[in-house]
């Protein structure tokens, strides 16, 4: 149970795909101009990492080392095709707004590397714990993004409308600029914040040194 439940909080935080390995930037900055584009993408991913994964883990022993990679991108896009007619057909309006970006999750580093790094070497439970932690750190990362956007460069969320027509809408914060600047901000307030808990953890266990 130690084991699970390391491999599942490990991808929410202490190894975010996006705010600690940075990966899956492409997405991040190009979709999460609204929170629905963000959750969106994020469920998209969510899906195709945790199919993906069940299905790696599933024939680990079948599949030939040589052409691993190959088969490990074959079975993502398979999951990629089924997320994008489903998005197209259950909502259009967002997919027409991701556009491109549904498709390139086959090329996300983020998804073809827990196949390699985790999934093709472990059970399928352990496979799925860690999908599921990942994706969820992934979806997370991207909708506060898309969220703090929106609000800031709309005055919105999920577009409706939160602070009247008074509002000065900041533009720049729904433009590409805008998602550096927000994705910079936020990586330094988590890095803050981990320091903070490093700190705190070296001095906890300093003073039971001296206690002892």
């Amino acid at each position: 149970m130690s084991q699970t439940s390391d491999e599942f909080f490990k991808g929410i935080w202490k190894e975010n795909p996006v705010f600690v390995h940075v990966l899956g930037l492409c997405p991040m900055l190009a979709v999460t101009n609204s929170a629905i584009n963000a959750l969106a993408m994020g469920l998209a991913t969510f899906f195709v990492l945790l199919g993906s994964s069940t299905l790696v883990s599933m024939l680990r022993h079948l599949i030939p080392k040589q052409i691993r990679i190959s088969c490990y991108i074959i079975i993502i896009a398979t999951f990629v095709t089924v997320a994008d007619y489903t998005l197209l057909a259950l909502i259009p309006e967002v997919h027409k707004e991701l556009g491109a970006f549904v498709p390139l999750i086959v090329v996300n580093c983020m998804i073809l590397g827990r196949q390699e790094a985790f999934a093709s070497k472990n059970r399928v439970g352990l496979a799925v714990v860690d999908a599921l932690g990942t994706s969820i750190g992934f979806l997370f990362a991207l909708f506060t993004l898309g969220s703090v956007r929106e609000i800031l460069g709309n005055g919105s969320l999920f577009g409706i409308s939160l602070f009247g027509p008074h509002f000065e809408p900041w533009i720049i914060m729904i433009l590409p600029p805008g998602g550096f600047i927000m994705l910079g901000l936020i990586l330094l307030f988590f890095n803050w914040i981990n320091e903070k808990r490093e700190n705190a953890i070296a001095q906890l266990a300093t003073t039971e040194r001296n206690v002892i």
